[in-house]
Formats: C-alpha cells, sequence, structure tokens
C-alpha cells in the first residue's frame, strides 16, 4: 500500500524535478547527504577516469571483521579474473557461497570499493562471499564482464572443495550494475546446463536501456542516478545500436524466464530504473519463479553501498540477508532429506 509520502510525490510528479526535490520524502540521513552535497557534474560530463576516481575516493565505512578474507584468481575467458572470497564467523561447513558483482554502470567500482558491502552481505547471509572483479568498459566490452561474471560462477562450483563450498548451495547477486551480471549468469546457467544455482540477488539491477517509464521520467535527474548518464554507461559497454542487444547483455530481454532460481528483486523509491526493476520481479513471478520483490522508500538508486550511513540500507542490508539465509537453509534441509532417501533406498 502507497504510503502518504509516497502519494504526496505521485500527485507532484508533472513538476520540474529540481522543484520537485523540495518535496521527495528522502529518509532525513539522505537528505543530509543531499544537502551537504555541492553540485557536480553528471558522471559523462565527469568523463570515465574522473567517474572511476570519484567513486575509489568516495569515503567509506569498514565492514565487519570476517573469519578469513582471501584473494586469488582464475583463469578466465579474456584472462586472469581477480576475485576476494570472505568467510564470516560461524558459517557452515561446507559453505553456501553468494557470487557477487560489484555496480558501477559497467565502467567503475572494484573489489576495494566494494570491500565493504561484500563484508556485511557475508555477515548478513551466512554465507561465503566470492566478490569478483570484472574487467570494466570502455576498454573491454560486451561480452566480456558478461563471460567473467558466469566463468566465476562456474569456477566456484567446480572449486567448491578447495573453497570449502557446498555445492549444493552456490547463488549470484549483484547490485546496480552487477545485479544485470548475476541476472545475466542465472540466464546462462539455465540455458547452458551449468551450476545449479539455488537464488539470484538482484539489487537494483540495470537489467534494461533507458525506456520510457515513469520512473525514468520522475527521477531522470536523480542526484544518484541520472537517465543520461544510462544511456551513457550502457552505450560505453553494449554499444550505441540497441538492435544488436541480447538477453545476456540486456536480461529484460529474455523472452522466457521460466526455470530460474528463486530470487530477490530489490527496488528503490526515488530510482529512475524503479519501474523496469519491478516489472522483471513481477515476470519472474509470473514464470513461476519464487520471487521476494522488496521496495524501499526514502532512498535512491545506489543506497544499499551506504550502509553504516544510510538507516534505511542496514535495515535493507538485514532483511536481504535474512532471506538469503532462509533459501540456503531451506536448500540444505531439502539436500538433506534427498540424501537420507537416497540413502534408505540403496
Amino acid at each position: 500500500m502507497a504510503s502518504k509520502a509516497d502519494v504526496a510525490v505521485e500527485l507532484t510528479a508533472d513538476t520540474d524535478y529540481r522543484e520537485e526535490t523540495r518535496v521527495l520524502q528522502w529518509d532525513d540521513d539522505v537528505r543530509a547527504v543531499l544537502a551537504a552535497r555541492q553540485a557536480r557534474p553528471t558522471l559523462q560530463e565527469l568523463g570515465v577516469e574522473r567517474s572511476r576516481n570519484m567513486l575509489e575516493q568516495a569515503p567509506r565505512r569498514h565492514g565487519p571483521e570476517m573469519r578469513s578474507v582471501r584473494s586469488t584468481e582464475f583463469d578466465g575467458p579474456h584472462g586472469s579474473v581477480p576475485v576476494r572470497i570472505y568467510s564470516p564467523e560461524g558459517c557452515d561447513s561446507p559453505a553456501p557461497a553468494l557470487v557477487w558483482f560489484h555496480g558501477g554502470g559497467m565502467i567503475m567500482g572494484s573489489l576495494e570499493s566494494w570491500d565493504h558491502l561484500a563484508r556485511a552481505l557475508a555477515v548478513a547471509s551466512g554465507a561465503v562471499v566470492v566478490n569478483v572483479g570484472y574487467r570494466l568498459a570502455p576498454e573491454h566490452r560486451y561480452p566480456v564482464a558478461n563471460d567473467e561474471a558466469y566463468a566465476a560462477v562456474e569456477w566456484v562450483a567446480a572449486q567448491h572443495d578447495s573453497l570449502g563450498v557446498d555445492p549444493a548451495r552456490i547463488a549470484v547477486g549483484g547490485d546496480s550494475a552487477g545485479g544485470s551480471l548475476a541476472a545475466a549468469a542465472a540466464l546462462r546457467a539455465r540455458d547452458d546446463g551449468g551450476p545449479a544455482l539455488v537464488q539470484q540477488v538482484l539489487v537494483y539491477p540495470g537489467i534494461e536501456r533507458r525506456t520510457a517509464r515513469a520512473s525514468m521520467i520522475e527521477f531522470g535527474d536523480s542526484p544518484f542516478l541520472c537517465a543520461t548518464d544510462v544511456d551513457w554507461m550502457k552505450s560505453l559497454y553494449l554499444g550505441d545500436d540497441p538492435a544488436a542487444d541480447d538477453a545476456y547483455g540486456v536480461p529484460a530481454l529474455a523472452a522466457d524466464l521460466s526455470g530460474l532460481p528463486a530470487a530477490i528483486v530489490v527496488s528503490a523509491r526515488f530510482d529512475p530504473l524503479r519501474d523496469g526493476v519491478e516489472e522483471f520481479g513481477a515476470r519472474l513471478r509470473a514464470a513461476g519463479v519464487e520471487t521476494a520483490l522488496l521496495r524501499y522508500p526514502g532512498v535512491g538508486h545506489g543506497f544499499l553501498v551506504q550502509i553504516g550511513s544510510f538507516a534505511r540500507a542496514d535495515a535493507a542490508l538485514a532483511e536481504i540477508g535474512a532471506l538469503v539465509r532462509a533459501k540456503f537453509a531451506l536448500a540444505r534441509a531439502s539436500f538433506d532429506v534427498d540424501g537420507a532417501g537416497l540413502e534408505r533406498r540403496s
């Protein structure tokens, strides 16, 4: 049910965005950040290198301590791919695994800048998190990052013994651009008969190019992500011709979403991507995929990386983590029952 705040915003949706920001019901801590932030150019105006530097230099809190953190690499289809493996205290042995792809519009982000979120996800989910340092555009265009994301899933499944991972409890996830990679990896695993994934965690995923959806029009000048930057970053990775797109590069184009792993689909109230994300979640449900749809009010695109700073991010992390834990626990219980049944029949 829409809150009074949501209704108030929708009633002002035909106003100019710069005027509308005065009445948008941002959470208080988000509003404080926006009030203190000086006006800055769009990402496109900054360019690739300055955008990367801005992201890497952004202040962020250190994530929780881990039982172990290990950096390694694997041989991918385009060269070696760095990964960082986070094992939280108290996780199962062998542990469930969440293969995570960071955000950054396919052009920025790194293992370092997503270290705090990977740590927090490991604690919240009770899983080993494998954070993947895929190659970035424009130096490496489609399908490089997608190939490396899927290769990471295959590598975790193949190396489960050495990683201490339960091969029956592997999931994929990602935020923003990483959510698109996770959705594509789930599609490819289904299509190629790859690792049997337990779940996919899609946090405001960039699963399509810009379309004229209501949220894109209302919030297309968002201080956290604007419509022109969506166009720019998509073109840097996918190219300029939408006619060349396929369902792995643009998961929203997938005609058939049946047979995919259970999904957690997260959206933000004031995110220009919101409506496309929620439609994808609804399509998953309609295709028979067990899907949890979570919309968080008071925040915009990218809010989850603000754990420790935004109360809504902390709440979302706890809720997402609890859902991931529950699905992993159910998968283990199902495996134990099936295993016991096989033993009784032998």
